[in-house]
């Protein structure tokens, strides 16, 4: 197959552009289906038990816990909730300072909602200097090797911060790369964020394939704003379709900036997805 690199440039405003030449759709679907929480954050916080019961009966499978409040609710009501529904929590978002203070508590959550990775989501701003990132940086690796002592594995979810800032003239995305053991320090890859960043999407894709653990899949709007899957320019087919993607378990609808109420448009990201082609 030729792949023209013209049609993987994925920077800011230009996802439209992502595709192969000559290469066709084949009908293979993807498998089941996530839905990060953090896009339903304020109904989860309300009804946890009604928000998911709503999550399973659009078809998700598969959630991933993240904001809403979740992590000071009672995750074995969770747990069992998700049972009767036949959901499944691959992974869940904790925090840096959690980790950092509460590791045992983490893990316990973790494994009682059926996780078998943790996330790190969000490294706040004094983390995003050159001293803040190189002084967390051996707090990620630790994470990481005593989670895998507990039996969970460990990624990181990125957002656009992390090329953007550069100190010295090297990303604080390269610097993670670089600086953390790549056998237990996988990635979230969150499309859109690298997108926004200016970032060429497919490059990366197929840079960190022996990393990928998940995406994040939310689509763009030319404006730069997000939006429901299947609302914007995204050529996710093109990318699912690359090389790099070959690794990827899961597949997580976000959108951070979803609006009220919230269910049309995490139903719009399912059937696009569910009907997509790659």
């Amino acid at each position: 197959m030729t792949i023209n690199r013209r049609h993987l440039l994925a920077g800011a405003g230009s996802l439209a552009a992502i595709g192969f030449v000559g290469v066709p759709a084949f009908a293979a679907k993807l498998g089941p289906i996530g839905l990060q929480l953090y896009t339903v954050r304020e109904l989860f916080q309300k009804d946890p038990v009604k928000t998911l019961e709503t999550v399973a009966g659009i078809g998700y499978r598969e959630v991933e816990f993240g904001g809403g409040g979740y992590d000071s609710m009672d995750h074995a009501m969770l747990r069992r909730t998700m049972d009767r529904l036949k959901l499944t929590a691959p992974s869940v978002h904790i925090g840096y300072d959690a980790l950092l203070g509460n590791f045992a508590k983490s893990v316990a959550m973790a494994k009682t909602l059926g996780a078998g990775t943790v996330i790190l989501p969000y490294m706040t701003d004094e983390h995003r200097t050159e001293a803040g990132w190189q002084a967390a940086l051996p707090n990620i690796n630790r994470f990481a090797n005593d989670l895998r002592a507990a039996g969970l594995n460990f990624a990181y979810h990125n957002h656009d911060f992390e090329f953007t800032v550069k100190p010295g003239g090297v990303s604080l995305y390269e610097r993670l790369l670089r600086e953390t053991d790549p056998a237990l320090v996988k990635v979230e890859l969150d499309l859109y964020w690298v997108a926004h960043a200016g970032e060429d999407v497919a490059a990366w894709i197929e840079r960190l394939a022996d990393r990928l653990y998940a995406y994040h899949v939310k689509d763009m709007r030319p404006d730069r704003s997000m939006t429901a899957v299947g609302a914007g320019g995204t050529d996710f087919a093109a990318l699912f379709r690359l090389k790099g993607s070959a690794g990827v378990r899961h597949f997580y609808v976000e959108n951070d900036e979803a609006p009220a109420p919230y269910i049309p448009d995490i139903t719009k990201s399912f059937q696009t997805l569910r009907a997509l082609r790659v």
